[in-house]
């Protein structure tokens, strides 16, 4: 069975070319383009609310310069009119789909723990898996036992076994740049899964396809899904259809860097 029809295609941040990252208009744009999942980055608010949001501060997006920390859910929601989507909202706002929740900036047992409970309290434990580094990944191990976690990994050197072994991962997840038919191969022969991160061209994705990853995250969602129905025509087998989603307004914005 081919990489073009077993890759999970994931929308970095919703549908950063037509839409403001991290908002509900660009994750549902991106589903909408055939994304089997959506990754979004979280904060923490002042008041400890999870947030999408992929800065520190909302200047680059919303030409803010105050840090999110000095902020709470509410003054977000007034100075973005609402453009900030809580955790909440936008699990809600994914239906059943897969969302990879991207843990930023220091994450320690408080942020995980608030993560992890809207998490629960939206019945979507089912649907979400966790990516980030080493130390947020213990952090969302110990909050959530049975958690799905991506580790992001930035070498190509492997994690230590005792890492590993700590933090039980079903993915590595690699900048694309990283990954080689070695690196893969070695992925697979330990029994995890290869998640890469965000090749935005043909050629790139071609490459990561033919390598076996088994997960794609990218900013350009409809290329990837038009490569991988193109390659089910070409087998014979049926390409994956998407259910219609209502169109909703959103605001245009700078896709993520």
């Amino acid at each position: 069975m081919g990489a073009m029809q077993t890759v999970t295609a994931v929308a970095h941040r919703g549908d950063p070319y037509r839409f403001r990252e991290n908002t509900i208009g660009s994750l549902r744009s991106a589903l909408d383009q055939g994304a089997d999942a959506v990754e979004v980055d979280v904060r923490l608010t002042r008041d400890g609310i999870p947030v999408l949001l992929h800065d520190e501060t909302l200047e680059r997006l919303w030409k803010l310069r105050r840090p999110l920390t000095a902020l709470s859910a509410e003054e977000v929601r007034g100075i973005t009119g609402g453009g900030v989507p809580t955790l909440a909202e936008a699990l809600a706002a994914t239906g059943d789909s897969r969302v990879m929740v991207d843990l930023c900036g220091r994450v320690g047992r408080r942020t995980a723990d608030r993560v992890v409970d809207v998490v629960r309290r939206s019945g979507a434990g089912d649907r979400v898996y966790y990516c980030a580094g080493a130390e947020a990944m213990l952090a969302v191990r110990a909050a959530d036992p049975a958690a799905e976690i991506a580790l992001t990994w930035t070498t190509h050197a492997p994690p230590r076994p005792a890492l590993l072994d700590a933090i039980r991962p079903r993915w590595l997840n690699y900048r694309f740049s990283v990954v080689d038919r070695d690196l893969a191969a070695r992925v697979h022969r330990d029994g995890r899964l290869l998640s890469v991160w965000t090749p935005d061209t043909h050629r790139s994705m071609r490459r990561l396809l033919d390598l076996g990853a088994d997960s794609i995250t990218t900013n350009r969602i409809g290329l990837l899904h038009a490569l991988r129905s193109q390659d089910a025509y070409a087998s014979g087998r049926p390409a994956v259809r998407r259910r219609e989603r209502p169109r909703q307004p959103g605001c245009p914005g700078p896709p993520a860097a």
